[in-house]
Formats: structure tokens, C-alpha cells, sequence
């Protein structure tokens, strides 16, 4: 992002600390201008996609993104 603007978005207060961090607050803002910009009827749909499409061409499989989702959860859960 070499120009942006800053918003303020009511969220919980959780979520206001977890933005907090700089890195956090520019990985939302890259989601907020895809799922925005996205040119599709649903811009969700679309951000999906993308995101799908992005990380087959990184190389992940479904069986990669389940095994990290089912070791994020565990980390939750523990």
C-alpha cells in the first residue's frame, strides 16, 4: 500500500487490541480493500475466491489448509 487513508470502524474491544499491533492493522486493511474493490455482485464470494486461487498458486492443497486449521483450533482449544 504506498497511499491509503485511515477509517474508524466501531469493533469490539478485543478486536481494537489485536489492531493494534501494525501488522494486524494492515493485513485487515488489505482484506477491506479486496472485499471492496472486488468488482463482483458479492464482493465476499469474490475475496474467497481470490484467496482460494492465491494459495493453490503458493502450493498449498486442501490438505494443507485443513491440517493448519485443525492445529490452529487445537492451539484455541488448549
Amino acid at each position: 500500500m504506498t497511499e491509503v487513508s485511515k477509517i474508524e470502524i466501531p469493533v469490539q474491544p478485543e478486536t481494537a487490541r489485536i489492531l493494534s499491533h501494525p501488522r494486524n492493522l494492515e493485513a485487515v486493511g488489505r482484506l477491506v480493500d479486496r472485499l471492496v474493490q472486488s468488482g463482483e455482485d458479492d464482493p465476499l464470494i469474490a475475496l474467497f475466491k481470490r484467496t482460494s486461487a492465491e494459495a493453490e498458486a503458493a502450493g498449498l492443497t486442501e490438505a494443507d489448509i485443513d491440517a493448519e486449521l485443525a492445529a490452529y483450533n487445537a492451539e484455541r482449544r488448549g
